[in-house]
């Protein structure tokens, strides 16, 4: 069967290079010879306090990136949405690789309109701009008019496939020359990873399937009042060629241009973490380009969650339900301290193998984890924890599988957007009780499973103190309780009267026998502490919360 044309095959591709030796050495030659060139500027001026310095040495930066071209261009956006892993001079320019590049000539972006959508731009629309409005890795934005409305007409660049089909097999010949002599140690994920990559690009640049992905994400969210997906016009769209409603809004890449426009940056993070969140924990469907030239910040929301723009739909990803629910037990594990369970996780998410020796990690685990989390959600730091982790994938045997390659893209981006939005911004603050709330309002079977396990031990015995940890995660200190604490107590009485309920209520009434004697003791510790976490008095100021806001 033969493969289509957009579709990645690392075998077939190399293949095909390696039989252009014309093509392929004096391209592997000069991505060596630039990057050795970049790292010795690098290495001597890098620590420069002259600012003029500086500021040369991100423009060579950025100038190296984007003359390498589309796949290199991706791998620097991930870059420019880490303030705290790039200087900021240098990160205010990498911020141009989002949709800063230089736009590629007019005419020929007329002429690609024309042959995919069958008649000139001018007789398609009502208007159509001399030059585009944005000019990103992989096309460039056009803002045209129809029937009194304006559009987004995203045109892809020429002779893209030929470009991404040529590096991606470089970067894997090299990633995987060169991983023994990298201070890394990802097992065998380096070139499963390089594939990954290259799926999602050769995913991206096949319009259709983009156009696809955004009425899928569209659908996904519909409920949401807080998520806005630009609506997608079929017409004007085709394989090189894609058309949506125009979105008009901020990127979220300033907090100062956030508060310019009279936005409050906070809301937006919160959106932007519950959204990306949701993908991740319930939709099982994920947006792995979230860089702030694609997602924008529109009027209306409120104070606490803001009104969010999604565009882009082209690098999307799948996570299985599977490693979905092994996930939130993983978090649920961390924040209990388990680390033999938290071990297993690992294990069965394929980050460990088989024959692993999970008591011998339960340590470096609880070292690595011990002090960022737990009570101190609040100071937990992304990058403190990966810095770690670095060390501990070095010394044991961790592999990252290559499925997790653009999850893990996707929520470091995710974390890095909001920190250039919030320097004191800590994703786990959000991400603890949205997954606390989940457990205790979400009544699937596999969730009941997981929340089980947290207030019942081996034995059917109650866990008072990780039933507690779970209750003071969602409700201490809480900016919205309003919106956690009625939730959480309707789903726990429903629950605990439904038919999926009886498994709690036989637990209940076994955790009350021990030593063949009736023992009451853990359920009025259990009673008070639902009783102290549910009383009327802040029910009632919930709702009047509630009211309050919908005002």
């Amino acid at each position: 069967m033969k493969r289509s044309y957009s579709e990645y095959s690392a075998k077939e591709d190399f293949l095909w290079l390696i039989l252009r030796p014309w093509i392929f050495i004096p391209r592997v030659l000069y991505i060596l010879l630039t990057f050795i060139f970049l790292f010795l500027r690098i290495l001597f001026q890098g620590n420069s306090k002259n600012k003029n310095v500086q500021k040369n040495l991100s423009k060579y930066l950025f100038d190296v990136i984007t003359d390498l071209g589309p796949c290199f261009i991706k791998l620097g956006q991930a870059l420019s949405t880490r303030p705290d892993l790039v200087r900021q001079d240098w990160l205010t320019e990498l911020t141009n690789l989002q949709d800063n590049l230089p736009a590629f000539d007019h005419k020929i972006a007329l002429k690609i309109i024309e042959e995919e959508l069958g008649s000139p731009a001018n007789e398609l629309f009502e208007e159509f701009p001399d030059s585009p409005i944005a000019s990103a890795s992989l096309g460039q934005v056009y803002k045209a008019k129809l029937n009194n409305s304006y559009l987004a007409v995203k045109v892809q660049r020429p002779n893209l496939y030929f470009l991404i089909r040529k590096d991606v097999v470089i970067l894997r010949f090299l990633g995987t020359f060169l991983s023994p002599l990298l201070p890394l140690n990802i097992g065998v994920g380096i070139g499963e990873i390089i594939d990954e990559f290259g799926k999602a690009l050769f995913d991206e640049i096949d319009y259709q399937k983009e156009a696809e992905n955004a009425l899928r994400f569209a659908n996904l969210f519909k409920e949401n009042p807080n998520i806005f997906i630009p609506k997608l016009e079929k017409q004007f769209s085709s394989k090189r060629v894609i058309t949506t409603s125009w979105i008009d809004g901020v990127k979220l890449r300033d907090r100062f241009l956030l508060e310019k426009n009279n936005l409050i940056p906070a809301s937006f993070i919160k959106t932007c973490v519950i959204s990306g969140l949701q993908q991740l924990f319930e939709f099982g469907y994920f947006h792995a380009d979230p860089h702030p030239g694609n997602m924008f910040a529109l009027k209306g929301g409120n104070a606490d969650c803001g009104n969010l723009a999604y565009v882009d739909f082209g690098m999307m990803d799948t996570i299985t339900n599977s490693d979905r629910l092994t996930l939130i037990k993983a978090i649920v594990h961390i924040i209990n301290e388990e680390y033999y369970l938290l071990a297993e996780d690992f294990q069965k998410l394929g980050f460990l193998t088989k024959e692993q020796d999970l008591q011998k990690l339960v340590e470096p685990l609880k070292e690595v984890l011990g002090g960022s989390f737990g009570a101190e959600v609040g100071n937990f730091n992304l990058k403190n924890v990966t810095d770690k982790f670095s060390k501990l994938m070095y010394s044991y045997p961790f592999r990252v599988p290559s499925r997790f390659a653009l999850i893990i893209r996707a929520v470091v981006s995710q974390e890095g957007l909001a920190l250039r939005l919030d320097p004191e911004f800590k994703i786990l603050k959000i991400a603890y009780p949205y997954i606390a709330k989940k457990l205790l309002t979400d009544n699937s079977d596999e969730i009941l499973d997981i929340l089980l396990e947290v207030v019942f031990d081996k034995k059917g015995q109650i866990q008072i103190e990780k039933v507690e940890s779970l209750l003071n995660i969602l409700f201490k200190d809480s900016e919205n309780i309003n919106s956690d604490l009625i939730p959480a107590a309707n789903a726990g009485l429903k629950l605990f009267v439904s038919k999926k309920g009886s498994e709690v209520r036989k637990n209940l009434l076994l955790s009350l026998i021990k030593d063949e004697k009736l023992e009451f003791t853990d359920a009025k510790k259990l009673l008070t502490l639902i009783r102290d976490t549910f009383n009327p008095l802040n029910i009632a100021k919930s709702a009047v919360q509630n009211i309050i806001s919908t005002v």
